[in-house]
């Protein structure tokens, strides 16, 4: 065995134990600023701190941490004899993001999440949209209750465990905390998961641990790491168990160019071993590619990450593993795509169970809908999940930047509002910007999946507005008015009396009615409204106004007394009855109901 198999066989030890434990893969999720990438770094910080450089594996896009380098951190916490599974595999491209990007076998790739949450702060847009996903994938997950240390009055104990840390402070202090995490705690119980100080949980797969920490300063970092590796060595140990020696399965977490290797794939392998020269089937935007590995890269230790050849190339690697690979062909592969590896007589198993699961992250179309482009496949999901609750329709949704073809497809929409293209987390491709500004299409983008959503419809709501506005501009308003008594001022061609509007809006030029029984008898058309002299185009409840009406003569046809209505046409009633009806005024509700139930007494289908 050469000295680099060697050493690639050791690593895979570290990775996945001679029981075959793999290690379990955490994602951290959280709103910006609330110090994801801050308490990675602190994990890592004192991971190097604890063992120098060897004592955490640097991946690609990972971070193991070894049983023994978090019993150092944790001190008295942890007792690695209490412990089979190896460690933690951090996913170190923090957010939710990376989160629904990782899948495997139809899930969530992350075995279990951390979700960071700034104690000050609370609940924000990107926090909830993560207990969402959370929520929607079934992912065990710690709370993260960051920046204790910001607290007014925080007296800062670097690297204690949380509980010792919080018997130093003020009783201000510690008030001031456990109250800002107690309404984090009713946060996520409106959110429909119990929650505790993580000390009080009895039952952590009925009840979500809290943990206060510190990314700054390190107070309660042991802690969190004590309750992660607590959650998985009880609650996973059977799903960790792998073949280490069986083909390698993994996802995509990145498709990029790298110099002298061309286009790369940065995976995260969770079962199995690769090895180079691999034969390996991985999704890609028109169907699965199949290739071989040409090489594994790993980067180097940390001790040498500035050097100028950031990677090493290696012959194999084990689960739970972040590796890159370069193949030939991968110019089409897929960020959150499986991929596996095809042994002797295995390829066309495996291509239909990498087509099959792309497939069933296939998202449910319409004829009519709007066009969704996302980052990765597990975005596309997520947003997809996120539509479907908000009840818009899909036209088309694929991985990639906004092209030319897009804005064709959503030019063919009928309606209006869909229109429109949604992107998450994908850039507009040069030549498409002159095709968005010929096309009547609409672009949408957010790098947040509620945003997203909300802008658009945010967007329907002010286009449905405006057409409601134009409609009820050409519709007929509904009014009731009355004949007022010696204000006859013409009796005829046209007649001129004085009205008082009873409910509703009358209007100039619209038809007048008067009932007999259930039936309107038409008397004429209006053909003039003044107040106090001057010209008006409509009169409201509660006014008094000379009209002109030509067509009748006052004592035939019409009398002073008399109860007068705007005559609706069927079709207008139905509408403002049935789509306007909160676009109207109270009053002229008033006044529609009356005339309807009038008309109804005869005909209970009269404008339904």
């Amino acid at each position: 065995m050469s000295d680099a198999h060697e050493e690639d066989a050791a690593d895979g030890a570290t990775d996945a134990t001679a029981g075959g434990l793999r290690t379990p893969i955490v994602a951290v999720l959280g709103h910006v600023d609330h110090g994801k990438t801050s308490l990675l770094d602190k994990i890592r910080g004192s991971a190097v701190s604890e063992g120098e450089s060897g004592a955490i594996t640097q991946h690609i896009g990972a971070t193991a941490v070894p049983l023994d380098t978090i019993s150092g951190i944790a001190g008295e916490l942890v007792d690695p004899d209490d412990f089979d599974l190896p460690g933690l595999l951090f996913i170190d491209t923090p957010g939710h993001h990376s989160f629904t990007t990782l899948r495997s076998r139809g899930g969530a790739l992350a075995d279990i999440a951390v979700l960071v949450i700034d104690v000050n702060d609370g609940f924000q847009p990107q926090t909830e949209e993560a207990v969402e996903i959370l929520k929607r994938t079934g992912t065990p997950f710690v709370v993260a209750a960051n920046k204790v240390d910001t607290v007014p009055g925080w007296n800062p104990q670097p690297g204690t465990p949380i509980q010792a840390s919080m018997q130093a402070q003020s009783d201000r202090a510690r008030s001031d905390l456990e109250s800002n995490v107690y309404e984090l705690i009713g946060d996520l119980s409106d959110a429909d998961f119990s929650a505790d100080f993580y000390w009080r949980v009895q039952n952590f797969q009925r009840n979500i641990g809290v943990v206060p920490v510190s990314a700054e300063t390190g107070e309660g970092v042991a802690d969190l790491l004590t309750v992660m590796m607590g959650l998985s060595q009880r609650y996973m140990k059977e799903e960790m168990e792998i073949d280490v020696a069986g083909p390698g399965a993994g996802t995509v977490l990145e498709v990029k160019e790298e110099r002298g290797f061309g286009a790369t794939l940065d995976v995260v392998l969770y079962d199995g071993t690769v090895h180079e020269g691999d034969r390996v089937v991985v999704g890609g935007e028109n169907g699965a590619i199949v290739t071989e590995v040409r090489a594994l890269l790993r980067p180097r230790p940390l001790a040498e990450i500035r050097t100028e050849k950031e990677f090493e190339q290696v012959s194999e690697l084990s689960a739970a593993a972040g590796i890159k690979i370069a193949a030939p062909d991968l110019d089409e592969a897929m960020a959150g795509a499986p991929i596996r590896v095809a042994r002797e007589g295995e390829l066309e198993r495996v291509i239909a169970d990498v087509e099959q699961e792309i497939a069933e992250i296939e998202v449910d179309t319409a004829d009519e809908g709007v066009v969704v482009k996302a980052d990765t496949l597990g975005s596309l999901e997520a947003i997809a999940s996120a539509l479907k609750e908000a009840e818009v329709p899909i036209l088309r949704a694929e991985v990639g930047d906004v092209a030319p073809r897009d804005v064709a497809i959503a030019e063919t929409a009928h309606e209006d509002t869909n229109q429109v293209i949604l992107g998450f987390n994908v850039d507009v491709l040069s030549d498409t910007e002159d095709e968005l500004d010929e096309a009547d299409v609409r672009l949408f983008s957010h790098d947040v999946i509620y945003q997203l959503v909300e802008d658009y419809e945010e967007y329907v709501e002010a286009v449905e507005r405006e057409q409601q506005e134009t409609v009820l501009d050409r519709i007929v308003r509904p009014a009731r008015f009355r004949i007022l008594q010696d204000h006859t001022f013409r009796q005829n061609d046209p007649a001129v009396v004085g009205v008082e509007v009873v409910s509703g809006t009358v209007q100039n030029n619209r038809n007048v009615v008067k009932f007999d029984g259930s039936e309107p008898e038409r008397v004429g058309e209006l053909s003039g409204i003044q107040e106090q002299g001057e010209d008006v185009d409509e009169a409201r409840t509660g006014k008094r106004v000379s009209v002109a009406i030509d067509g009748p003569t006052v004592g035939r046809g019409i009398e002073e007394g008399d109860e007068l209505w705007i005559e609706l046409p069927e079709k207008h009633a139905k509408i403002l009855e049935q789509e306007l009806t909160e676009e109207i005024t109270a009053d002229e509700r008033e006044a529609l109901k009356a005339y309807l139930d009038t008309r109804r007494n005869q005909n209970p289908f009269w404008g339904k």
